[in-house]
């Protein structure tokens, strides 16, 4: 078994950088069987969901304030009998949409918190409601939550980042 490969992004996410791309790459790039040791300052909660439906399992370590270590070891291959998860349904424009019923300001906070914030309101809405989220960064680790949960979301930018409209399914 070889050695993993290690990938420190914690100074990029203290610049407020999105390592996502090159986490992602990073996976692509490992050798059958081999895992990745990620260094972050927060625990990344929403890249487990993303790396397990790539066949990854996690164990996660704080190692201080700041500062988490996770490995992402590959798991034997399992017989798949589920559906697959449904795309998410993008709308050009939520012309059709009630208002929001609520709405966040996530600017100036540091991830895994706009996240976090969001999936919770989701979770507070009625069948149909919407909620409106002004992010600095595009989420892009809260798509895949998104469409696990089978919401219909609506982006935008503006000039100090990301406008979300979610509607809650039913």
């Amino acid at each position: 078994m070889s050695e993993p490969l290690t990938l420190d992004v914690r100074e990029e996410l203290r610049k407020g950088g999105e390592p996502f791309p090159r986490i992602l790459q990073a996976v692509a790039s490992l050798a059958p069987g081999q895992a990745l040791r990620l260094l972050a300052t927060f625990e990344p909660l929403p890249l487990y969901a993303v790396l397990g439906r790539k066949g990854f399992n996690h164990t996660a370590v704080r190692r201080g304030e700041a500062d988490w270590e996770v490995l992402f070891a590959p798991q034997a291959p399992q017989p798949r009998h589920a559906a697959p998860a449904a795309p998410i349904f993008k709308e050009p424009s939520p012309d059709g949409w009630p208002k929001p019923s609520t709405c966040l300001d996530n600017r100036g906070l540091e991830p895994p918190e706009p996240m976090i914030r969001i999936l919770d309101a989701l979770e507070h809405l009625g069948s149909g409601e919407v909620l409106e989220a002004l992010n600095e960064r595009d989420p892009v680790f809260l798509y895949p939550e998104l469409q696990a949960r089978g919401a219909a979301i609506h982006t935008e930018k503006v000039n100090d980042g990301v406008r979300l409209l979610i509607r809650r399914k039913g």
